[in-house]
């Protein structure tokens, strides 16, 4: 099971985020899926409400790119290290795209459900990206 959950994560990173697919989204995160971390949103719970957080995010920044940098998964549960790389051209943020470049690192702990992600934890340094790219 722990690679399957493995595999599974490699795929939510890569499609969801990397390729931007939204039917990725409904397939690989459960109906009443969790996703906790994300600033100023809180919680998104459902397909539907962390697709709202997906569009605004890559709308801000297009040219998103994850890697994964380490990934461990026992049972259910699955930790990875990644690091994002992105361009900031869009408006939807809440500020004027600053056309300015940057890397964030974090870490995603999910639980999963069979073949869907049912529960995920993000820790990011978001705030400190977003004063950043409003600095002059």
């Amino acid at each position: 099971m722990s690679d399957a959950n493995k595999l599974l994560a490699e795929q939510w990173f890569e499609e969801v985020w990397n390729q931007k697919s939204q039917a990725a989204i409904d397939r690989l995160f459960h109906p009443q899926g969790k996703a906790y971390g994300f600033p100023d949103a809180g919680s998104a719970i459902g397909p539907d409400s962390f697709k709202l957080l997906h569009r605004s995010f890559c709308a801000a920044f297009p040219d998103l790119h994850i890697e994964v940098e380490d990934i461990i998964a026992e049972g259910d549960r699955v930790a990875i290290r990644w690091k994002a790389s992105m361009t900031h051209l869009g408006d939807d943020l809440g500020f004027p795209a600053t056309g300015k470049a940057g890397v964030v690192t974090g870490s995603s702990f999910l639980v999963m459900n069979g073949s869907q992600i049912i529960e995920g934890w993000n820790q990011m340094d978001l705030q400190v990206f977003f004063l950043r790219l409003q600095a002059k």
